[in-house]
């Protein structure tokens, strides 16, 4: 029986690209997103459903049943709205995508990850959560993420299931498009290559976290920011 892996986000992006990787190791995929506008991958169970929605989150699992692994890839950001006037339904909405609906995620198919005394849960932070960002809900939201991946990790641990997360810094990607020019050239003037992460870079150390990473490796974050936040 194959092995089942959900991906949120993971239709495009870092998340399209985790995607790929798990198809060629024959997984049974699931991915979530809101749309599936170009997406054309074949062998993949698609699910639309917007996160922003905590209420329902069951129906997904409903769909999916148990899975061997959980990669909550989703997320956004809101770079042009200022942190002074930061509207209420804007803040509740990013936390709810990048921060609750992970968590309620977490919750709910570790039930059966317990029963199985296995699994692997892959979390996609961000270095705006170690070092903020304009979006201060955004910052916080991975911060918060970052934070939540160690308490599982303590919490699911004994019990034999992994959670691990990355902290990638900028990634060329479609999110890309709310960042101005300006703030982008910054950025890379801080990195080694002078470059932004590919989003195959950051998935294949998603992918290792998911798969192959020893059981000892629980509850750290992998920052992925080419030498732009050194630790």
């Amino acid at each position: 029986m194959k092995k089942k892996v959900l991906i949120t986000g993971g239709n495009k992006g870092i998340g399209l690209e985790c995607t790929k990787m798990f198809l060629d190791l024959e997984y049974e995929i699931f991915v979530v997103a809101r749309d599936f506008a170009n997406f054309n991958i074949k062998n993949v169970t698609t699910i639309t459903y917007d996160l922003n929605d905590l209420d329902n989150l069951h129906t997904i699992i409903e769909q999916t049943g148990p899975v061997d692994i959980l990669i909550n890839n989703a997320g956004f950001m809101q770079p042009h709205i200022k942190y002074d006037n930061y509207p209420r339904k804007d803040r509740d909405k990013i936390m709810n995508v990048n921060l609750y609906s992970a968590i309620e995620l977490m919750n709910l198919y570790s039930k059966e990850m317990k029963n199985k005394n296995f699994g692997r849960i892959v979390n996609v932070a961000s270095i705006a959560g170690q070092i903020g960002h304009p979006d201060v809900w955004y910052g916080m939201s991975k911060a918060a993420l970052i934070n939540a991946t160690k308490i599982y990790a303590k919490l699911l641990g004994e019990v034999g299931i992994v959670v691990n997360c990355v902290a990638p810094s900028p990634v060329e990607t479609d999110m890309q498009a709310v960042n101005s020019e300006e703030r982008k050239a910054e950025f890379k003037k801080s990195v080694i290559s002078k470059r932004f992460a590919d989003a195959d870079e950051i998935a294949k150390a998603v992918l290792w976290l998911a798969t192959d990473c020893p059981e000892y490796i629980n509850g750290i974050c992998i920052d992925i920011n080419n030498g732009s936040y050194m630790r």
